[in-house]
């Protein structure tokens, strides 16, 4: 563990190098944010609530999503192919710590910098400026970290299952596209999950993107009782489970079907 915390360091440091990257970052989303509060506010047209959310629920549901993405949010799935197209990865093969773990702890490193340097610090900024309302409930905002600790390793889990796939097709920028887009939108952080229709909600539950972002979201939101948010908890849990054991499916085939480009 150790050697992880090391690593953790050292990706928080590497962040910490482009920091302006992501003050800059806070504004762009906060943009994003503003666009999204409006269009909504659009769509309301002065209703009280629509599908259980109400005006303010929603511009707050908004919000938290956008700041959360930017903790779960990483790259991995870019720097595993590119590691497998410049034949580095051969050389972390072979050096004694296991190449998914470094990681998955890589990813939380870089997860910690957006949380404290982006999130929190955005969070603050956008709730000056926009109507939301947070809850003041210290039960509720527990439940809301594990929830946003199990989204962050559920969307590591598919981050790396997409990376994995370059070991079979060398290029898979066309799936790294298409899985942005699908985790963007069937998280619920472009629609809330409970505006769908009926038999695309049915379909969407047998799916890990919920446990991405919108149960977090929708826990912190909606304020849920400890009886609702056991069983939102216990499908992020789920899905961890599976992920890991697809990861380690993939990586042990992974690893027999090497082809070094270059290196």
């Amino acid at each position: 563990m150790a050697m992880y915390k090391e690593v953790i360091r050292i990706r928080f440091l590497m962040m910490l190098a482009y920091r302006v990257n992501y003050y800059s970052g806070i504004i762009i989303y906060s943009i994003n944010i503003g666009a999204y509060v409006f269009l909504w506010h659009a769509v309301y047209g002065g209703k009280p609530s629509i599908q259980g959310f109400t005006a303010i629920q929603m511009a707050t549901y908004i919000a938290i999503s956008w700041m959360a993405r930017a903790f779960y949010y990483n790259n991995l799935d870019r720097e595993i192919a590119e590691e497998i197209r410049d034949g580095s990865v051969a050389i972390q093969i072979i050096r004694p710590y296991s190449y998914l773990m470094v990681k998955v702890f890589q990813g939380f490193g870089e997860g910690l910098f957006r949380l404290f340097l982006f999130s929190i610090p955005g969070m603050i900024i956008v709730s000056f400026i926009y109507p939301i309302q947070l809850t003041t409930n210290p039960l509720v905002w527990t439940q809301f970290l594990i929830s946003l600790l199990f989204g962050f390793i559920v969307n590591v889990e598919v981050n790396l299952i997409v990376g994995l796939f370059a070991f079979f097709i060398l290029n898979n920028q066309g799936i790294l596209w298409a899985k942005r887009f699908l985790v963007d939108l069937l998280s619920g952080l472009i629609i809330p999950i409970s505006f769908f229709p009926a038999v695309l909600q049915k379909i969407f539950a047998f799916l890990p993107f919920q446990a991405i972002s919108y149960i977090p979201s929708n826990t912190l939101v909606k304020g849920l009782s400890i009886h609702q948010w056991l069983p939102a908890i216990g499908v992020q849990f789920v899905w961890t489970i599976i992920l890991a054991l697809i990861c380690w499916g993939f990586w042990s085939k992974a690893r027999k079907t090497l082809i070094v480009q270059g290196g």
